[in-house]
């Protein structure tokens, strides 16, 4: 991990779908770290364990388009951006042929277009520090196709992964580094829906932020692609 002076300035971090599951731990866990947040949730709710001085929120609704305007509040308040998470996301559990095209168009608007508005609105903030990092929060969806039921969801979230190495190619000779994070199942209210496996089988969020957390604090020379995280055993991953 990069070291980091003891007086060197607080990085900031701007995490969406910050109000529960992923983002939320992902948000506590940067938080315990000394960083600097800037909040997108769609119902703008400071946590308990925020510094309100620190972490400043954005109402953020992931099929809008307010991505820019959340990055130039972030830049007004704290003057930089380290760090993007790009976590909000929607899944519809139908196959490429039962779903209708306005499905899919939402899937896509939230879990493609939306991390691809943020990251092109921080990209000059990201390079200034020359240590930028992009995570998306993509799924193992997003490196096979489990079944039907999950094929449209995984559509999308093969684009989110292509998104991180877009990111990556973009950005690397700056200093952007970007990561597709790709679990399986989460114990979160969405994995409740789609699975009958008990909680304590599935990757706890936290789990997921202490990965984030790697991810964001390697140097440069430790660029990370993707990182797949798996709760089971998969028959060729």
């Amino acid at each position: 991990m990069s070291p980091r002076p003891a007086d060197a300035p607080a990085r900031v971090a701007l995490i969406s779908g910050a109000s529960r599951d992923i983002g939320l731990a992902v948000a506590e866990r940067l938080a315990s770290e000394g960083w600097h947040l800037s909040l997108g949730m769609r119902e703008p709710a400071l946590p308990g364990f925020a510094d309100p001085e620190r972490t400043p929120l954005q109402r953020h609704e992931a099929a809008a388009d307010g991505e820019a305007e959340w990055v130039s509040a972030a830049l007004s308040r704290f003057g930089r951006v380290d760090a993007i998470v790009a976590n909000a996301g929607l899944m519809i559990p139908k196959s490429v042929i039962d779903a209708e095209n306005e499905e899919l168009d939402a899937m896509l608007g939230v879990n493609v277009k939306a991390p691809r508005r943020l990251a092109k609105a921080a990209f000059e903030a990201l390079a200034a520090g020359g240590q930028g990092r992009v995570i998306v929060l993509a799924s193992l969806s997003g490196q096979r196709v489990k079944s039907p039921a999950s094929s449209l969801y995984a559509m999308t979230k093969f684009a989110g992964v292509a998104l991180a190495h877009d990111i990556r190619q973009s950005g690397f000779d700056r200093g952007i580094r970007a990561t597709a994070v790709c679990p399986s199942f989460v114990a979160t209210d969405t994995a409740a829906t789609i699975t009958d496996r008990e909680p304590a089988a599935m990757t706890s969020a936290s789990e997921l932020a202490a990965i984030v957390s790697m991810l964001v604090n390697l140097s440069n020379t430790a660029s990370v692609a993707e990182f797949a995280v798996k709760c089971q055993l998969e028959e060729s991953f």
